[in-house]
């Protein structure tokens, strides 16, 4: 295989669009959709990727009919609860990306025992954004320098790329060198506005839940033939 990505970020779209193509409830697309997320993840430890940040559940998210919205929190209570052991098993250090505080009283539980169980695990590193969005994000970490400047406690010259970054929930990790999102739809739909900001794009038609580890390998593979300049000319 080529050169690998450190950090891969991933929107796993089409689960709604593969459901009502099989004639199934929207529930079930999203059930098959962590399907095929384990095997994703299992791959991405065993090729030993520093870095996976997958979106789950946007802001926007919120606004979907309350009948899918009680689903998705189900399976995300599932998921935790489900797969815990193994991905401590696995040493993956899961990262929440988003406002913990705004879920309900279960799942929130969920996440915050998720990442103190793991926090000194040294494998992948598994970041999930939940209830998460990229302007919010940056909204977030802009008040928190301001505040900090407000106190004396840094001059607000002094703040750089790097400063801000500290501030992200993604703080410590190395910046998204692949991001792929499946069913084709080109948009980042506020999903790591930052870290994105070099990264490689991939679209693959696939929907979500076909997504298997031949589809990934391909992905990889493609960014292993990129020519990444970062702004720059290659001699």
């Amino acid at each position: 295989m080529t050169a690998l990505p450190r950090h891969v970020a991933i929107i796993m779209d089409g689960n709604g669009r593969w459901a009502k193509a099989h004639k199934l409830q929207v529930a079930l697309g999203h059930r098959k959709g962590v399907e095929a997320l384990r095997a994703i993840i299992r791959e991405s430890s065993d090729l030993g990727i520093e870095a996976l940040s997958l979106y789950a559940f946007s802001t926007e998210n919120w606004r979907r009919s309350p009948q899918e919205v009680e689903a998705l929190m189900g399976l995300l209570l599932e998921y935790f609860t489900g797969e815990i052991d193994e991905l401590d098993e696995k040493n993956v250090c899961i990262r929440i990306l988003g406002d913990k505080d705004g879920m309900p009283d279960k799942q929130r539980r969920a996440l915050f025992d998720a990442e103190a169980r793991t926090k000194g695990n040294t494998g992948l590193k598994l970041n999930i954004a939940i209830n998460y969005g990229g302007r919010a994000e940056l909204v977030r970490a802009a008040k928190a320098l301001a505040k900090k400047a407000a106190e004396g406690r840094i001059d607000p010259g002094d703040i750089t790329e790097d400063v801000l970054a500290s501030e992200l929930y993604t703080a410590g990790l190395p910046d998204v060198d692949l991001l792929i999102r499946t069913s084709g739809e080109m948009r980042l739909s506020n999903f790591l506005l930052f870290q994105c900001a070099y990264a490689e794009f991939l679209f693959p038609e696939t929907l979500w839940p076909d997504f298997g580890l031949k589809d990934y390998h391909a992905a990889l593979d493609a960014f292993g033939r990129r020519e990444r300049r970062f702004g720059g000319r290659n001699p």
